[in-house]
């Protein structure tokens, strides 16, 4: 792809890019900086804009994986038709309004040059997007290349490192990614299905219920886990561990929930990957 790239107006590099930096900044405990990017992809982003209707067919095309070449041209087929339905006037617009807000409100010199993993692939994304809107006044040569290489990129296997699968839909996909890049960068941790849901929760309640509802959820961890606890103790004779298990219980009891914050969480993922371990020591036990 050339050097030329406007990645400024590259739909998924922004975005990969405010994500990156909303994750930084959560990291370093700039929350005030978090937020102004925070808002302005909830701004420019919004369901209602253009940029939010290339960013879905971009994703898509970036996401997407196929077994059949066939299956792949027809994909780049429909994809041409959403691409050429676009607002073009209005789209310029608002990608001229999200730069604007990018330089004037977050004011970093180094915002662009972040890295972003998949550059190339979404260079061609869009490159090819801006090509089919240009119909009759496209370079046919460079089309036909961008497709090509499309095609190679809809029938290679993709790795997804966030929490996008299987995320309730109630639930801001944005903000899990991005609690979960925080607590992964932070603990590095590999995150099992129920820490998953701890994070997927603890998101929820914080734009919901002002965290009545992850309240809930840990305390019930809690007693689930002292109870799994309990069971084992009763079931084992192994005198190390059970001079270890009411110290564990205490240590588990001792963590307050009544104002629960990134470290209340950090906690009870040790605390749910312990109760994994205990429930797989007595299904061994039994």
């Amino acid at each position: 792809m050339s050097k030329s790239h406007n990645k400024k107006r590259n739909v998924g590099i922004i975005y990969e890019l405010l994500l990156r930096y909303i994750s930084n900044n959560l990291i370093n405990d700039d929350k005030k900086s978090a937020q102004s990017a925070l808002r302005i992809l909830e701004k420019r982003f919004h369901k209602s804009t253009e940029i939010y209707r290339e960013f879905r067919l971009f994703n898509a095309l970036a996401k997407s994986t196929v077994s059949d070449s066939a299956v792949a041209a027809a994909i780049l087929t429909e994809a041409k038709g959403a691409a050429r339905r676009a607002d073009k006037g209005a789209l310029n617009k608002e990608k001229s309004l999200l730069i604007r807000d990018i330089n004037h409100i977050l004011n970093d010199s180094s915002f662009y040059y972040r890295r972003v993993p998949e550059y190339k692939t979404y260079a061609t994304i869009q490159s090819l997007l801006n090509d089919w809107r240009k119909l009759d006044e496209a370079d046919l040569l460079k089309m036909v290349e961008l497709e090509g290489k499309m095609v190679e990129w809809l029938l290679s296997e993709k790795t997804d490192e966030s929490l996008d699968e299987n995320i309730d839909p109630n639930v801001d996909t944005l903000v899990v990614r991005i609690m979960t890049e925080k607590i992964n960068s932070k603990y590095k941790n590999k995150l099992n299905e129920d820490q998953r849901n701890i994070i997927k929760s603890y998101v929820f309640s914080l734009s919901s219920d002002n965290g009545k509802s992850i309240s809930q959820k840990l305390d019930n961890m809690r007693e689930d886990t002292v109870n799994q606890l309990y069971k084992f103790k009763k079931m084992t004779d192994n005198k190390y561990i059970l001079e270890k298990i009411d110290r564990v219980e205490n240590s588990i009891l001792e963590v307050s929930i009544d104002n629960v914050d990134d470290a209340v969480i950090s906690k009870f993922l040790v605390i749910s990957q312990l109760q994994n371990e205990i429930k797989e020591a007595i299904n061994e036990l039994r």
